[in-house]
């Protein structure tokens, strides 16, 4: 009987260890390109704040992040289409159910990466910091509504 039941933890076992992440296999995978997109700007987003909080500011490095920011900020928001609402998307319902709001939040994160870029080619610190923090703010507004917990 104790065979039995170690036999039945290390199977349990093993398929707890498994990778348990859904795949996109919808044609196209919108939801992955999406995720993805997003993923390749937090790529160049956080490497900025990790210089501002540890308070290892280079300007040009900064500027070059906030470009990069600005030029793949466009990439997610093209597979945010009427039938992307399905595993492994992060997207509440509240995308498609309330499209102004959600349009509104993209606009303002467009604005505010402008501001960040703007911010970032004076090469002062002192502007940089408060233009980084409203990006974050759009992201975690955007986040707060649209985004699965």
């Amino acid at each position: 009987m104790s065979r039995l039941i170690l036999s039945s933890i290390l199977v349990l076992l093993a398929l707890t260890a498994c990778n348990q992440t859904v795949e996109d296999t919808r044609p196209g995978q919108p939801v992955k390109h999406r995720q993805d997109a997003f993923k390749a700007m937090l790529r160049a987003f956080e490497p900025m704040g990790v210089m501002l909080r540890d308070k290892q500011y280079d300007a040009g490095k900064f500027a070059e992040l906030s470009a990069e920011l600005v030029a793949r900020r466009d990439a997610p928001w093209a597979y945010f289409t009427a039938d992307t609402l399905y595993p492994p998307t992060k997207a509440t319902a509240a995308v498609w159910e309330r499209a102004d709001e959600f349009e509104r939040e993209r606009e303002a994160f467009f604005a505010v990466t402008d501001a960040l870029l703007a911010a970032a080619q004076t090469r002062e610190l002192e502007q940089v910091g408060p233009a980084y923090d409203k990006v974050y703010d759009s992201c975690k507004s955007c986040h707060n509504d649209f985004k699965k917990k």
